[in-house]
């Protein structure tokens, strides 16, 4: 459990992302979050670099509407603070925070408190003994990493655990995922890190992510962009809702354009898309172009349209129900979208 939260044992695949204000600034790190949780977030991670990020983190957590992860690195202390500020799970690799001792205040105070730790192993940041024993990350490196963490931790009868292995590389990361799964039964953290800006991280992240869950791997998901962690929430869900593994909000299916076509079909479907979004209904909505794919498709869906010659056809639960004008169709379809 994450908070309220949980993750794995055949919970719903969960969608995650992280902050990227000054954590220090309470005000816009709350705002960010607050937006977020808007979006559909349902775990935010914050970094905590130094103490004054820790300070922070209390106001952090009691505005919060989803739980909280601290994101820590190096300093024993800041975790402690962090699990004094009640965040909803420590994202920190045992192995990285110095002697023993400070690795069993941390884990003996998460025990304590019921908060779960993501060991989080990353190809651009492996320990400079593996890659010297494997040469470059490589999965099998990724995966010594996480058992090495995993051991330090059940050494010391800590077993709420959640592990990401992530890489830039979408086949290092379904690979390392792959081996690891063959090892361990703890709950995945998935994602392909550095994924990069909108449009290129969305297809990198879509095609990773749409592997792994594919396969069966991956109980809570990060959409990893260069851009507005908004966007993350917006394609993990689109990720989840393609792949039929949740749909919190409309699907929208629409043709591609060739010479059939003989309605404004981009101008109205983007008009569609655009006038569902915000909407929370799992339906499906169909504007097709011709009469070739256009009315066994539109059959299919909730509520849909098949343009041609002139007139729309609009189908509801696979009956046709209207017969319009193409420059009536948007209206038409929206007015049908409404009653149901």
């Amino acid at each position: 459990m994450v908070g309220g939260v949980p993750i794995g044992g055949g919970a719903p695949v969960s969608v995650q992302s992280m902050t990227n204000t000054d954590t220090k600034n309470v005000f816009a790190t709350i705002g960010q979050i607050m937006e977020l949780a808007e979006a559909g977030c349902e775990i935010v991670r914050v970094a905590v670099p130094d103490e004054a990020a820790a300070s922070a983190l209390s106001d952090i957590v009691s505005a919060s509407p989803i739980p909280v992860v601290a994101d820590i690195h190096f300093d024993y202390r800041l975790a402690l603070a962090s699990l004094e500020a009640g965040i909803g799970c420590l994202r920190l690799n045992p192995g990285n925070i110095g002697e023993r001792w400070k690795v069993e205040e941390v884990v003996k105070a998460a025990k304590d408190r019921l908060v779960p730790i993501r060991i989080g192993v990353n190809a651009g940041s492996l320990d400079q003994k593996l890659l010297q024993k494997h040469g470059k990350p490589t999965a099998q490196a990724m995966v010594e990493s996480a058992l090495g963490h995993i051991a330090i931790l059940e050494e010391l009868d800590f077993f709420d655990i959640k592990v990401s292995l992530k890489a830039s590389s979408i086949n290092l990361t379904v690979e390392a995922y792959r081996i690891l799964a063959d090892k361990v039964d703890y709950p995945f953290h998935i994602g392909i890190s550095e994924a990069g800006t909108r449009f290129g991280g969305t297809i990198k992240s879509s095609a990773g992510i749409g592997i792994l869950l594919s396969s069966g791997l991956g109980d809570t998901v990060r959409v990893s962009l260069t851009d507005n962690p908004i966007q993350e929430v917006k394609v993990a869900y689109e990720i989840l809702k393609v792949l039929a593994i949740r749909q919190i909000d409309p699907e929208i299916i629409s043709c591609p354009t060739c010479g059939r076509c003989d309605i404004d079909l981009i101008k109205t479907a983007e008009e569609v898309t655009e006038a569902l979004r915000g909407m929370k209904k799992p339906i499906k909505v169909a504007v097709m172009g011709c009469t070739v794919n256009g009315p066994g498709e539109a059959r299919e869906a909730d509520i849909g349209v098949a343009g041609g010659n002139g007139f729309g056809l609009i189908f509801r639960n696979g009956e046709i129900i209207r017969k319009v004008k193409s420059d009536q169709l948007r209206d038409a379809l929206l007015e049908e979208v409404d009653k149901l």
